[in-house]
């Protein structure tokens, strides 16, 4: 087993299978040594995107669940990478990650959940998993999902 994959065992995570595009892009892109993941939404381990995971975050869907959505698309995120690079131990660094939240006009509070996804990178990579950031609220996601996130990765040499 690798080092990564040790940490997640170590935490009690299982990755998913990595989701295939549902439109006319690529689920990640390798350009030297950055990897661009596309936006991933929260689906869960089983591939299903939760109920309590839909809607807009300052309506029915709360600030907890938001980040267990956010942290969902983190897991995601993570199957993308191993998919591309066959080892998560490839990871020399979390570059970036784009944050995108479906929320009413008067939800401030997109730092907190972005934070899910955040927060799991430094779980698995620690130094490396700390990143550059932006959060963006939205209208309106793909299938109603609450929340979706796209990553840059610089991979080791």
């Amino acid at each position: 087993m690798s080092r990564i994959e040790d940490r997640l065992a170590s935490l009690g995570i299982t990755l998913p299978q990595p989701a295939s595009p549902v439109a006319n892009y690529v689920p990640f892109r390798r350009i030297g040594n950055l990897l661009v993941i596309s936006g991933q939404i929260c689906l869960g381990p089983d591939g299903v995107l939760n109920a309590r995971h839909k809607g807009k975050l300052g309506g029915t869907v709360s600030a907890e669940n938001g980040a267990e959505a956010a942290r969902f698309c983190g897991l995601n995120i993570l199957a993308q990478i191993k998919a591309a690079l066959g080892s998560l131990d490839k990871v020399a660094s979390v570059v970036r990650l784009g944050g995108f939240i479906a929320a009413t006009p008067d939800f401030t509070a997109l730092a907190g959940v972005m934070n899910g996804a955040s927060d799991l990178m430094v779980e698995v990579f620690g130094e490396a998993g700390k990143h550059a950031r932006s959060t963006i609220g939205v209208p309106v996601l793909p299938l109603d999902c609450a929340v979706e996130v796209e990553a840059m990765i610089e991979i080791a040499p």
